[in-house]
């Protein structure tokens, strides 16, 4: 079996035409259809049922299109990597993250790469966790960073660590409230400003408290909840490091003690698809630390 069949076998796969499939390997259709007889032979199973209209596969035929797609991409991605070796590691890197930690964990991260890697250059894209995974499924980034939860069997990922939600409002707010540190039920009487994302959650821990919380405002963007936050609509609750977001003497934050609200954000990127060499030197520096 030799690679040129496996790549001659793909396109017809993919493209269920003998027609199709040779203008697009821009070679003549006896000699497309002379391989897959013969990588049939050769393997002693039927991998194509054919008809008038268009080509099927059979069930070895599915199997082996599964393997031809992991070997040819992992030939695409030794390839690039011995290059590299010889020339250094180049390229982009494309990474959708959300918005906080595009301003928090991404700028660190990127300088040190970019230290390692000078010639890799970068395509960000913010958005919350649902657009980033839009992105991740077409295409058109290779890693995302978001917030759990998402669907684990069409993802790999590297968890990070957990981090503290907190209250957010201006001074007159806490002036009433006891303590360095917020209980929930302190809140109960005040309009909160949520994340969609978090709503359940939130949700949940107010119920056990025993008081059904007064939701002013649920939003896909974290910047609005701030921004209302500042004006003295109502306390924000968000995630640490999204205060960084809209620094502003005028907000106060305090940690939430009882319960210790987290979450969580990991490195993802889709099973399907095999990392190229520089996603996957990136990826390794979450891994090391």
């Amino acid at each position: 079996m030799e690679f040129r069949q496996l790549k001659y076998f793909l396109a017809v796969a993919e493209e269920r035409q003998i027609t199709k499939a040779a203008k697009r390997l821009n070679i003549t259709q006896p000699p497309l259809s002379q391989q897959l007889i013969l990588l049939e032979r050769e393997l002693g199973v039927k991998l194509i049922e054919r008809n008038k209209k268009q080509l099927s596969l059979t069930e070895a035929g599915y199997a082996l299109r599964n393997r031809a797609e992991q070997v040819l991409e992992l030939m695409r991605a030794t390839v690039n990597e011995i290059q590299e070796v010889a020339e250094g590691v180049s390229g982009k890197l494309t990474i959708g993250t959300i918005t906080s930690s595009g301003r928090s964990i991404i700028p660190e991260h990127i300088q040190q790469f970019h230290k390692l890697y000078p010639k890799v250059s970068f395509d960000l894209r913010q958005g919350e966790t649902r657009k980033i995974l839009e992105l991740l499924h077409a295409g058109i980034i290779e890693l995302g960073i978001v917030r759990f939860p998402f669907d684990f069997n069409l993802y790999d990922f590297i968890a990070l660590p957990e981090e503290p939600m907190v209250a957010v409002a201006v001074p007159a707010v806490f002036a009433g409230i006891s303590g360095e540190n917020l209980q929930l039920d302190q809140l109960r009487s005040e309009p909160l400003l949520i994340h969609r994302r978090h709503e359940a959650i939130i949700l949940e821990y107010c119920h056990q408290m025993g008081f059904d919380p007064n939701i002013l405002c649920t939003s896909d963007d974290i910047t609005p909840l701030l921004i209302w936050a500042k004006l003295g609509i109502g306390v924000a609750i968000v995630p640490e490091s999204s205060v960084r977001l809209f620094g502003s003497p005028s907000l106060m934050v305090s940690a939430i003690a009882q319960p210790v609200i987290t979450t969580t954000r990991a490195v993802i990127w889709d099973k399907k698809r095999t990392l190229s060499s520089v996603a996957a030197r990136f990826v390794e520096m979450f891994k090391e630390g």
